[in-house]
């Protein structure tokens, strides 16, 4: 067994065992590894502590159980092994900044932590080849836009501390807040927009400022003669690109666990093995109207590693 299969493993488990007292040591025995060495492993391939990780998991369960359910904060919390309700309160506010009760009242999007997929990190797909992992099935290619692409929606500025890198940080969603909104407003563009593609578009600001502009909105198919009040246009250039496209069961899966994953592949191992970086920008180009599956890519344009400045 590989190295990293063992702490699959140990992953796997630990998805199993969320609702039960679950230790290092009985981890460790699991896959055969020393209590030492399974935890050095587990935090440099999770880069989480065991307990962190359990902890982060079982409260992202229990927001899946807040929003879902009517069952009291209290027995949710107990369920998940949370020995108080002061306790879960402090863990609960300490990751995503909001007490639970705000959380169940409000319902804001927020960035839990998913459970990674570590073979990812040692499997390198060719462009063209599809890779299956988990639940999702993403594949590479490169792909040439003709024609800029239009498109209509809101934006707003994101605290890259806060967001980055993908899947590591916890708390407010701020792009999902956006996307939430504009769904709510873009009934008053409706008429411009063609309903099936969505985009989402990220232009850093420089690593000095610690933003970046987040863009949610919808492709024009009629272009306005002005715009409506707090919607912006923006344009997805003609030209080269490196596309990700990444398909999941559903559309929720898509958007959280499919999206961070194949972020961290793409970003993380696909294009650094490519001896390639990209400019300060990406898009998550969705598919609304597939049928039998989710589908969304993510686009960047490629740079030559050694060019990075």
């Amino acid at each position: 067994m590989h190295a990293y299969e063992a702490i699959e493993q140990s992953l796997t488990f630990i998805e199993e065992h969320l609702t039960k007292e679950i230790s290092t040591e009985e981890l460790a025995n699991t896959v055969g590894l020393s209590p030492f060495y399974f935890q050095r492993l587990f935090k440099r391939l999770v880069n989480k502590t065991v307990q962190e990780y359990v902890k982060l998991r079982r409260l992202a369960k229990v927001i899946e159980n807040l929003k879902s359910t009517d069952q009291r904060i209290l027995d949710v919390a107990l369920d998940y092994g949370f020995s108080s309700h002061a306790n879960f309160t402090r863990a609960f506010k300490e990751t995503y900044g909001i007490t639970p009760e705000n959380y169940r009242r409000d319902l804001p999007m927020l960035n839990t932590f998913d459970k990674p997929e570590v073979s990812m990190n040692y499997v390198l797909v060719d462009e063209g080849v599809p890779l299956v992992v988990g639940n999702i099935v993403l594949e590479i290619h490169k792909k040439t836009l003709e024609k800029p692409e239009i498109y209509l929606g809101l934006e707003t500025e994101v605290r890259i501390s806060e967001q980055m890198p993908v899947g590591e940080s916890t708390g407010v969603d701020v792009p999902g807040q956006l996307w939430k909104r504009y769904h709510m407003e873009k009934a008053s563009i409706a008429a411009t927009l063609n309903t099936t593609v969505e985009m989402g578009m990220s232009h850093a600001k420089g690593t000095a400022q610690n933003l970046f502009t987040y863009f949610a909105g919808g492709l024009v198919q009629n272009n306005p003669d002005r715009l409506q009040d707090g919607f912006v246009k923006r344009e997805l250039a003609a030209g080269e690109y490196i596309v990700c496209r990444v398909e999941a069961e559903n559309f929720e899966d898509l958007v959280t666990v499919a999206l961070d994953q194949a972020s961290k592949y793409l970003f993380g191992i696909w294009l650094p093995h490519h001896n390639l970086t990209t400019e300060p920008f990406s898009a998550e180009k969705y598919y609304r109207d597939s049928e039998g599956m989710a589908c969304m890519e993510i686009w960047v344009k490629p740079l030559p590693l050694k060019n990075k400045s």
